[in-house]
């Protein structure tokens, strides 16, 4: 078997079908290591942690490797959101962020032997004023259970988002602005 040169430590579609964006070459071995949800850090030392824990587990096995792990949370104040676990908590989630301005941070971590490059990307995402029925609505029409903060920017959320304040990759959930300049020097073609 060739060694890829470049392995994503994610089982998230999304984060799949970036990456293809930038024409390069790579596998998908899944981490199964469980993510922490509460960091002393805040949230940028949380997405940072659970994406040196993702790209560790992987890297284990493919030692001559870059593996790439990642981690979005979605920062409202001082209130973390990460993955609902029931469309209840999915619609709270949306009642919280409706009519507010949150943060999405995105962990980076990128190993191959000794060699480490992390970073955490942040975007403000400003949501507009929604009702029950809106937040239901929304709801009904995308899965919300696999995303942070129970909501998807690809899927509809032009009914949802009033602004984007940088990075939308990075509100999908990998920031390819400041991702693919590390992945060219680092020689992943």
């Amino acid at each position: 078997m060739n060694t890829p040169g470049l392995i994503l430590a994610s089982q998230s579609p999304r984060r799949k079908d970036l990456l293809a964006t930038l024409g390069i070459s790579f596998e998908i071995v899944a981490s199964g290591v469980e993510e922490v949800v509460h960091s002393d850090d805040g949230p940028r030392g949380l997405v940072l942690e659970n994406a040196h824990r993702k790209a560790a587990d992987i890297a284990r096995s493919f030692p001559d490797c870059w593996v790439l792990g990642s981690d979005t949370v979605v920062a409202l104040g001082d209130r973390t959101l990460g993955k609902p676990k029931s469309l209840g908590e999915a619609a709270s989630m949306l009642g919280a962020l409706q009519g507010q301005v949150h943060e999405v941070f995105t962990g980076i971590c990128l190993l191959r032997n000794d060699e480490k490059e992390h970073w955490a990307e942040v975007t403000r995402v400003g949501f507009r004023r929604l009702s029950p029925d809106q937040i239901a609505n929304y709801l009904e029409q995308i899965d919300p259970l696999d995303k942070a903060g129970a909501y998807a920017i690809q899927e509809g959320g032009e009914r949802i988002v009033s602004c984007v304040e940088g990075s939308l990759s990075n509100v999908v959930g990998l920031p390819l602005d400041s991702l693919e300049p590390v992945l060219e020097r680092l020689g992943i073609k």
